[in-house]
């Protein structure tokens, strides 16, 4: 069977985290697991960590402010729900595509 629906466009990110998986302590037992996308968490390293516009971040991954505000929330609703629970986060999947480009030190307003 065929996918339905319009082909979800790739994402651009700088780099695969080297990190893919953050743990809680002081919780007995296996906790839940939350999955992160890595595109999910790198609109969260733009807009949060590096303080970007949305509309700039967008342009640095490619896609539509649309887009990536409906990421954003998602990942910020998914990262609060497993702070706040205790949940442990994999970061893995999503739909991306690693671009050495796209460096994060260079100044958004200037062409790549």
């Amino acid at each position: 069977m065929k996918p339905r629906g319009r082909p979800k466009k790739y994402r651009f990110v700088y780099q695969d985290p080297e990190i893919r998986q953050f743990s809680p302590r002081g919780k007995p037992g296996r906790p839940d697991e939350t999955d992160l996308g890595v595109d999910e968490l790198e609109a969260l390293r733009l807009a949060d960590s590096r303080g970007l516009a949305q509309k700039e971040a967008a342009k640095l991954m490619k896609i539509s402010q649309q887009t990536f505000s409906r990421i954003l929330r998602k990942a910020r609703k998914k990262a609060a729900d497993s702070l706040s629970q205790g949940r442990l986060i994999r970061i893995k999947g999503g739909q991306y595509v690693v671009s050495p480009r796209h460096n994060p030190t260079q100044p958004v307003n200037k062409p790549l």
